[in-house]
């Protein structure tokens, strides 16, 4: 369900928010290249807020080297953002970031400082101290990674977006090397003690990332 949004100076209407549900991984990628390529300067920018079935996705920096090193039955889709190799599934928030750069005002390491720091922001809410790092893109909570980040910039618009896990079975993590760092860990927003239900930290999660791209 799209959620229309005030305009905000200077910038262009706030992003349309749509809610996809449980979507498959392949279509919502095909989905996001569509809008992508179909749009104008006049186009409004969207994030859409989406959760997936067990897939490993490999960016243009993945090597073989991080694929599955256990056969698990979770497919590999090689994708176009930038960075390595990540799981997403049950239980994990994604965001994709549709937007305008030029129109915003941004280039590809502000926005990326922006998506972490939405993540760091949702989660000192909550009374968890977390960080962004720029020498490997994500959010961690005392080295463990609970936020990936993946981008592709096309004609001044960037699609793809960060996953956000909030209560997931980590065991698909164990299998790769994750975002190519063997032996990293992962957490999740249950096990950092943040109990409120997913479409509520969503929802949060969205409202900081607004705030950081139009506040």
């Amino acid at each position: 369900m799209a959620q229309p949004a005030p305009a905000a100076a200077g910038r262009g209407p706030l992003p349309t928010v749509r809610h996809l549900g449980v979507a498959d991984y392949r279509e919502t990628w095909e989905s996001m290249k569509t809008f992508t390529g179909g749009r104008g300067e006049s186009t409004p920018d969207e994030l859409w807020v989406v959760e997936h079935p067990p897939v490993y996705t490999l960016g243009v920096a993945g090597r073989e080297e991080h694929l599955p090193r256990v056969e698990n039955g979770v497919p590999v889709v090689r994708t176009d953002r930038g960075g390595q190799i990540t799981y997403h599934g049950p239980g994990q928030i994604v965001v994709y970031t549709l937007l305008d750069l030029r129109r915003l005002g941004l280039t590809i390491r502000p926005l990326v400082r922006h998506l972490e720091g939405a993540v760091v922001d949702l989660l000192a809410s909550h009374g968890v101290n977390a960080v962004g790092d720029e020498s490997r893109p994500g959010v961690y909570v005392a080295d463990a990674k609970v936020a990936a980040l993946g981008l592709k910039i096309r004609g001044g618009c960037s699609y793809h977006g960060l996953s956000f896990n909030v209560d997931m079975d980590l065991a698909p993590f164990a299998a790769i090397d994750p975002c190519g760092h063997r032996g990293l860990a992962v957490t999740d927003a249950r096990r950092l003690g943040l109990t409120a239900p997913m479409d509520t930290l969503a929802d949060a999660l969205v409202r900081h990332l607004m705030e950081r791209l139009h506040g």
